[in-house]
């Protein structure tokens, strides 16, 4: 059944008994509903980086709901129909864009009245160094070097990026809810300086170090360009779930020979087996360095920190 069909069918399902409700979209007085005697925004992140952005923002004036299950890999993830139940109630849906979320077309099918936020939206114009569109061909030739042609929507794991998205997050609250516009500004505004913070250890920490390593999947595209590092992958696409082709690991193992690479990194969403052939056949060993795509111990800060000491054992 394809996506078209599915979501047809959960549009017949779902929607038609909830469209009476459609109504408060039009209502301003009926943007918040009620949680525990409260009146709250009620904001669905669409995986676990999003909904800490959102928590960080919103804190006791927003209720925010993570869409996809903890411990699910969100690449492919598709919503049930009591998914879609929970986002008609919802004003706002929190997505990172950049393709990662393939059913939000489906959005308009499901009758969805409420906001849609992309938290991808300003960021080739606003971070003109990485993703300005330019006729130099140095440029795109940089550029296109360090991004791969399939497009990696994992920007959240660059903390200049995640600033963008934290930002997109607080407009959005405050347009919907204007009366404490400057409480989620402020939050947002206190966020950044732990993501600045972030960002500064990450720069300093790395600077003197080798600049290549050996990773799962295409999804530290953008966390490298940012730091000045080669990203070379097991997995040439951005979705993890893949095998690699003899040929694919013959020539992983060649880089890192000739790279004098002894640290390959495995994530924790794919069977770590595949860099441990890697590793075996160099010698090495396998560490974690994690997309942040699930939830997990810690917050987006102290597994972005875990990412950093690896990499430091790994180029330093």
């Amino acid at each position: 059944m394809n996506n078209q069909v599915k979501f047809a069918i959960i549009a017949i399902v779902v929607v038609i008994p909830l469209s009476s409700y459609s109504v408060w979209a039009n209502d301003s007085s009926l943007q918040f509903k009620e949680t525990n005697g409260l009146t709250k925004l009620q904001a669905i992140s669409s995986f676990y980086p999003l909904y800490e952005f959102a928590q960080q923002v919103g804190q006791d004036k927003v209720n925010v709901l993570l869409l996809v299950p903890e411990g699910v890999e969100p690449h492919n993830w598709e919503p049930t129909i009591q998914d879609v139940q929970r986002m008609q109630k919802s004003n706002l849906i929190i997505i990172n864009g950049f393709g990662f979320e393939n059913w939000v077309e489906s959005l308009e099918e499901m009758n969805y009245q409420g906001i849609v936020v992309d938290t991808s939206d300003g960021i080739f114009k606003n971070n003109n160094k990485i993703f300005k569109e330019t006729s130099e061909n140095k440029e795109l030739e940089e550029h296109n070097k360090y991004f791969p042609k399939s497009g990696d929507p994992h920007i959240w794991l660059n903390p200049v990026l995640a600033k963008i998205q934290v930002q997109n997050i607080a407009d959005a609250f405050s347009k919907l809810d204007p009366q404490n516009e400057k409480f989620y500004q402020k939050n947002a505004q206190s966020y950044m300086v732990e993501l600045n913070g972030l960002d500064s250890k990450i720069r300093n920490d790395l600077s003197n170090c080798s600049r290549d390593f050996i990773t799962f999947h295409d999804s530290f595209s953008y966390f490298a360009y940012e730091y000045e590092l080669h990203q070379h992958t097991i997995i040439s696409s951005n979705n993890p779930h893949g095998e690699p082709t003899a040929k694919t690991l013959e020539n992983v193992i060649n880089i890192s020979r000739e790279l004098k690479i002894k640290i390959i990194f495995t994530e924790d969403t794919t069977d770590p087996r595949i860099s441990k052939v890697v590793a075996n056949e160099i010698g090495g060993k396998i560490l974690m360095l994690s997309p942040l795509e699930i939830s997990g111990d810690g917050n987006y800060i102290s597994r972005m920190t875990e990412n950093l000491d690896n990499l430091k054992e790994a180029l330093c």
